[in-house]
């Protein structure tokens, strides 16, 4: 998928250098918003590797799908479509991180809304949700860009750079955009 010089396609093992490079040098921007493993819980894939099996793994089950963000040919981040529900449900969550570089250039709400239009057309989701910290004041500006609805507030509810934390919860269906949650962008940024 490809819009304005943004693209956004599968993850693969060969992103493996591309990946690491960019997560080592962008360590310290995503720390506060990176999930992290609580005390007596299962130890999350420590490497490149193990990510991607883990990644592909859940997504050949239909329960995840992990995209990866390139600007300008180049490695910038990751879209993640997670915890995929079938059944009367049809909705997932979306989480992304990007690199520090390219943030504030609208990279993160162009790469999400292609990624909440495709899980609205073929993989035919009905619900999509994005949950941010409160203190997450770049993420927040992406759903706010996207037109998302603040739909509730979760106290402590994911482990994020070694506390629980809380977040607020923002969501849309399909029925909320009918034309896709890209031209809502694109109308959104014409008014401007």
């Amino acid at each position: 998928m490809e819009s304005y010089g943004v693209v956004v396609r599968s993850l693969r093992r060969s992103d493996a250098d591309e990946w690491q490079a960019v997560r080592a040098r962008n360590q310290d921007w995503l720390r506060p918003w990176d999930a992290t493993v609580p005390p007596g819980a299962t130890p999350r894939p420590s490497s490149y590797k193990d990510v991607v099996r883990s990644l592909l793994q859940q997504a050949r089950r239909g329960q995840c799908l992990p995209f990866v963000v390139e600007v300008d040919g180049r490695f910038v981040g990751q879209v993640t479509v997670s915890n995929v529900a079938r059944g009367s449900a049809q909705w997932a969550s979306i989480g992304y991180w990007l690199s520090a570089d390219v943030a504030g250039r609208g990279v993160a709400p162009r790469a999400v809304a292609m990624v909440i239009d495709h899980c609205f057309g073929p993989v035919g989701l009905h619900r999509i949700e994005i949950c941010v910290r409160p203190e997450n004041t770049n993420s927040l500006r992406v759903v706010e860009k996207l037109g998302l609805e603040q739909v509730g507030y979760a106290p402590r509810f994911l482990h994020i750079d070694g506390a629980w934390r809380d977040h607020r919860i923002f969501a849309v269906t399909v029925e909320e955009c009918p034309e896709g949650v890209s031209a809502r962008l694109e109308t959104h940024q014409s008014h401007q």
